[in-house]
């Protein structure tokens, strides 16, 4: 008793190395070779080669080795039938010039060869790759004088959905005896076979929408029955809450793409979006609770793909998509790996996610509900898994007689629980969908979870809310029934909840009203919340009378290791970011600088350090230093004036061995720099920025960053708060190119992150290309000459404004309109976004320098070094 087990063609052609595992194929002879004779070992043997087509495209070659060749050549010489099915059981797979292919062994291999072809019905289906002249159903009959225990049919040839054959084991049977209409003929040994009854009821068991009819008397029935929820929910609060206690410490991997439709065009965008976002929702949900709970060092044996309804296999949502196939894609399914069937098998289908916007109208309605659509397909999927599994190998840890199938679209989801024993179910082949639908209303118990959101409007996933964690309990359960109980259990991990908490209020809390180390901070206790809140900004009061308030007319000393010098404040000002001042040396109040304060130190962790400040101060003025040391001068970069600590009044009382005394501005960062102008910022909000400085601007930006380049330095933050025009003492204003903090020294230094400002490739990679600042600046440009900036609030909305806004020229046209140059210049900036090749400073800065209008022509002089 044997019985076949057909494999794709693509799944051996596909095959990179040979495998001892036998295979089973079955396709149209397409190709016959002449007889060989080949010596191995010393011996004498004879093959054949033959070609074998799946009728989709793919051909696979076969060598029949010594008897097999005498049969096939036997069956050619004898027979004139247009139409050859063969079938090679018990195949090898063997590479040969880089190719795979299959090959018949000495001991176990079997071929079966079809005696003759008849045409026996027609049918409506689609024209089978154009290889047989007609839309038929073809049956094979072939003599063989052995049993078959799998039922004896097979109705798909490995992608012929139109290609029906019955292998006929009876002897003395005459082909063509029997009718058109007679049906198909079975075997009597396999005639009670309930398997065989189940595969059959599940080949024709394939169109949802029909069995959604079936259903939509009952389904008014239930509506209409009670006000109460018709079905149970999957999931009990309690169990949800364990599981989101357990989750606490595990890291889910950052998504990249996101189902955030905000920027998409056309609705294919849309679904193609949020196919891809789904599909890796579900492989990041299910790789965190694989490490989680059951091995963090063997790797993950899932894996997540798209369902085709052309022909029910699984491909990746992105080779789906760029085959065309978007349209016919109905669901994305959590897989078990198998190589040898990349298109997924049924049986291996842990769980199965439907994209379905119309359930977005049951959020907040846990009565209501899903329409009969959404249920009915659901249902009609859990109902072919379930037959799946009960014909399937596998061995499933625990009950196979349950399903879960995840309802989504671009924000929400759910959880329907679909469980049953298909041995009820009556496998009546003439009428499956009303057998499947009687089964569905008698033997078959559902569970519906609320709707609830699992990604927020900007299209990242919120993890801990109610809907993602229904989700992902879901997924657990999935996992379960193939993998077995976890090494971890949800109680062990759950259990880490109270020490975890606990330690997370200390931090926050701190313990007690003390004042820290230096007398700066005082830390309020709150009152015992049942949740971790976080210390708002109130919580943290500094004592007035400690405090020196920097204002207007009051002056500050700055202590270096050589001197000390004393600075009156004239002026404050805000970025929106920071507070920094104009002041003057108190030996020469003419003269104007800007003065930065850092942050004055303090015992806190890191964390709670002012970031902003310690890039203004201490970072920048590194920089500045380094220039210094380098001798990058030029006009066009702000020139490091001095930098130390406050001495602040009254006697200082730090220890002889270092560190600082208990004074709150003890210790504080001071840098001061020039010159002192008015940022961009302010000229275009005041409508001061004239498009003949723009000119101007870019060149003079340009020419610093041409300075900095030599020494390897490049700027990572070009904005308008950044960019300052002196006209204080000179003849020609200029612009000076200043807040250095975020200058990129090194490979490990990572760049400020500006939506509306920042390079795409600081953007997608947090580095810097050559070109990176160059574009910032041409951004900067559009923005000061009048350009349109967009609300943006997610860097994948940030990339779609920059590449619909270069592809269809809209910077370019903008600047344009100010000088043809600077749309020349952002035209070259386009083709060298996100490459290595270096920018060109020479030429651009002689170009633009010919478009500058100034009164006194006299001798050019290259100020860029």
């Amino acid at each position: 008793m044997y019985g076949f087990s057909f494999v794709d063609f693509d799944d051996i052609v596909n095959e990179t190395k040979e495998d001892a595992y036998l295979v089973d194929v079955i396709g149209l002879l397409t190709s016959v070779g002449g007889l060989k004779e080949i010596i191995i070992n010393g011996k004498r043997t004879n093959i054949v080669e033959v070609e074998l087509d799946n009728l989709s495209g793919t051909k696979l070659k076969c060598t029949l080795w010594e008897g097999f060749s005498d049969q096939m050549l036997s069956f050619m010489n004898n027979n004139t039938v247009g139409h050859v099915v063969v079938i090679v059981q018990f195949a090898n797979m063997k590479m040969f010039k880089g190719l795979m292919r299959i090959s018949t062994t000495k001991s176990s291999s079997r071929l079966f060869i079809n005696a003759e072809l008849l045409e026996t019905g027609k049918r409506e289906t689609k024209k089978i790759g154009g290889i047989l002249d007609s839309e038929t159903v073809i049956k094979m009959e072939v003599d063989i004088d052995v049993e078959l225990d799998e039922g004896l049919i097979y109705k798909q040839l490995t992608g012929m959905e139109a290609v029906e054959f019955v292998i006929d084991t009876t002897q003395g049977g005459s082909p063509g005896q029997e009718s058109v209409g007679s049906g198909t003929k079975r075997s009597s040994v396999s005639s009670g076979s309930r398997s065989r009854n189940c595969k059959d009821f599940l080949y024709r068991f394939s169109d949802s929408e029909i069995l959604t009819t079936k259903l939509e008397d009952w389904f008014i029935s239930i509506s209409e029955k009670s006000k109460k929820p018709v079905f149970d929910v999957p999931f009990e609060l309690i169990e949800l809450q364990k599981f989101d206690y357990a989750l606490e410490g595990v890291a889910f991997q950052q998504l990249v793409r996101m189902p955030n439709a905000v920027y998409a065009s056309t609705s294919d965008a849309v679904e193609a979006t949020a196919y891809l976002a789904i599909e890796d929702f579900l492989h990041a949900s299910v790789k965190a609770l694989w490490e989680a709970f059951w091995s963090h060092d063997e790797p993950m044996p899932f894996s997540v793909a798209c369902l085709y309804n052309g022909n029910l296999k699984f491909y990746q949502a992105e080779k789906a998509i760029t085959n065309g196939k978007l349209e016919g894609l109905c669901a994305t399914g959590i897989l078990l790996n198998n190589p040898r069937h990349p298109h997924g098998k049924w049986d291996h289908i842990l769980e199965l996610a439907l994209l379905r916007p119309d359930i977005r109208s049951l959020v907040g309605n846990s009565n209501q509900l899903p329409s009969l659509s959404v249920l009915g397909e659901a249902l009609f999927y859990a109902l072919r898994i379930l037959l799946s599994r009960s014909l399937s190998r596998l061995n499933f840890s625990l009950s196979s007689k349950t399903v879960f199938i995840l309802l989504v679209d671009s924000q929400y989801g759910g959880v329907v629980k679909v469980e049953g024993d298909v041995n009820k179910l009556d496998f009546d082949v003439n009428n499956v969908y009303d057998s499947a639908a009687d089964w569905i209303k008698k033997h078959c118990k559902i569970a519906v979870s609320p709707i609830d959101r699992i990604w927020n409007k900007l299209g990242n996933a919120n993890w801990g809310d109610i809907g993602a964690l229904q989700v992902l309990f879901a997924t657990f359960h999935c996992i379960m029934q193939f993998a077995g109980l976890p090494k971890h259990s949800i109680e062990d991990l759950a259990a880490d909840h109270g020490s975890r908490l606990h330690t997370r209020r200390v931090e926050r809390h701190l313990g007690d009203t003390k004042v820290n180390g230096n007398g700066l901070f005082r830390f309020q206790q709150r009152s015992v919340s049942p949740e971790i809140v976080e210390v708002q900004d109130e919580s943290i009061k500094i004592e007035p009378e400690e405090l020196m308030k920097l204002e207007v007319g009051s002056a500050l000393w700055l202590e270096d290791s050589n001197f000390q010098k004393g600075y009156q404040i004239n002026e404050v000002l805000n970025n929106g970011e920071h507070t920094y001042y104009i002041a003057s040396p108190v030996e020469d109040t003419g003269k104007s600088l800007f003065l930065y304060v850092g942050s004055p130190p303090s015992q806190l962790e890191p964390a709670w350090e002012d970031m902003n400040l310690w890039y203004q101060v201490q970072r920048q003025t590194k920089i500045l230093t380094i220039m210094k040391q380098k001798g990058l001068s030029c006009k066009y970069l702000p020139q490091l004036s001095a930098s130390g600590r406050i001495i602040h009044p009254g006697q200082c009382r730090r220890p002889s061995s270092g560190g600082n005394c208990d004074h709150p501005l003890c210790g504080t960062p001071i840098l001061v720099t020039s010159p002192v102008g008015e940022t961009v910022a302010d000229m275009v909000s005041e409508g001061r920025f004239s498009l003949d400085e723009a000119i101007r601007c870019c060149h003079d930006c340009l020419s610093a960053l041409c300075t900095v380049s030599s020494a390897g330095i490049r700027h990572g933050d070009i904005k308008p708060e950044n960019v300052i025009c002196v006209r204080s003492g000179v003849r020609h204003p200029y612009f000076v190119l200043i807040g250095w903090g975020h200058a990129i020294l090194e490979d490990r230094d990572r760049p400020a992150m500006n939506l509306h400002f920042s390079s795409s490739y600081a953007l997608q990679e947090g580095k810097l290309c050559s070109a990176s600042d160059a574009e910032s600046l041409v951004y900067m440009l559009y923005f000061s000459c009048g350009g349109a900036l967009p609300d943006l609030d997610s860097v994948e909305g940030a990339l779609q404004w920059r590449e619909t806004s270069w592809s269809r020229r809209t910077i370019q046209q903008k600047l344009g309109d100010v000088s043809t140059v600077l749309k020349a210049f952002a035209d070259y900036i386009d083709s060298l976004c996100g490459t290595p090749y270096p920018i060109d400073y020479d030429i651009w800065l002689k170009r633009l320098r010919r478009n500058l209008n100034e009164e006194d022509h006299g001798k050019e002089i290259d100020t860029s070094s």
